[in-house]
């Protein structure tokens, strides 16, 4: 193998690795899945929550990296559908348990009189992220 192809292999793998940390990060610092078994009352079934989000990690991760057509019925798209609206609602939920920080980050820095300003700065920065996304880069007609 050439240098270029074991640069390009260490650069992807490094990269994966950022990203799959920054998720798992992410998860332990919101405190998603503790919070979901405690909320549902299946603390039992811990074990089960964190290996789905693994599961579904690495599987989002692979389907990402390959052009995959999945010629299945387009009625399928509800419960996928659905499914991805559990997991966004998860997490908006676990984010706004975590707002609480706001108001302490803007009271240190002295913008406390700003908060709603820069709430909504982030939530219109959101909306317009998601519309740019849609609009330039899915593609309807494949």
């Amino acid at each position: 193998m050439t240098i270029e192809i074991l640069t390009v292999i260490f650069v992807g793998f490094a990269g994966g690795l950022a990203v799959g940390t920054g998720f798992v990060a992410f998860l332990v610092v919101l405190g998603v899945i503790p919070r979901l078994t405690q909320l549902t009352k299946t603390m039992k079934r811990i074990h089960a929550y964190e290996w789905s989000a693994v599961v579904g990690a690495v599987v989002g991760g692979w389907m990402s990296l390959r052009h995959s057509i999945l010629y299945v019925s387009k009625y399928w798209l509800i419960p996928i559908g659905l499914l991805h609206g559990v997991f966004i609602g998860m997490l908006a939920a676990a984010l706004t348990e975590v707002l609480n920080v706001w108001p302490i980050l803007a009271k240190r820095i002295g913008v406390e009189d700003k908060i709603v300003i820069l709430l909504m700065a982030i939530a219109f920065g959101k909306v317009v992220g998601s519309l740019f996304h849609w609009i330039y880069f899915v593609d309807y007609f494949q």
